[in-house]
């Protein structure tokens, strides 16, 4: 089962791509800056607790084209690995949910990094808004299993 996908450039400049995205059913952009070097958060995000954080219980990300599944149901594949940089996987809320994709860019800023999360897609819910919120909660989640 795909779906098209609406590409987000990468490192793309914050702000830009919320008038695209947010609110659309094409896709959301939620996005969260932690005091820590960006080696200490990749990872953090490679990590099965950052994962989870992310993506839900019992996720354990492996690499490009190994797949993935949550205990709550969302699943896909590892699509792209880019060490201290990116992770971008496919995502389905459930077995028969539509394909979408999230996207994880890390970006340096001083001693802190920017943590930038893209769910793209056409399907991935009943209204941007509700797609905005849960990705906030989960880079919050992520943020402060970091600071644990």
């Amino acid at each position: 089962m795909s779906s098209p996908t609406q590409s987000v450039p990468e490192n793309a400049a914050p702000g830009d791509e919320d008038r695209d995205l947010e609110g659309s059913p094409a896709g959301v952009h939620s996005t969260v800056t932690v005091e820590a070097p960006v080696d200490q958060v990749w990872r953090h995000l490679i990590s099965a607790r950052g994962t989870e954080a992310l993506l839900g219980p019992g996720v354990i990300l492996g690499n490009k084209g190994e797949s993935w599944h949550s205990a709550d149901g969302p699943h896909g594949v590892v699509r792209s690995y880019h060490a201290l940089e990116q992770i971008r996987v496919s995502w389905h809320p459930h077995e028969d949910g539509p394909l979408s994709i999230v996207d994880v860019q890390l970006t340096p800023v001083g001693d802190s990094t920017r943590v930038d999360l893209y769910h793209e897609g056409q399907g991935i819910a009943e209204d941007g808004r509700g797609d905005k919120s849960r990705w906030d909660a989960a880079l919050g989640r992520f943020a402060a299993a970091l600071e644990a």
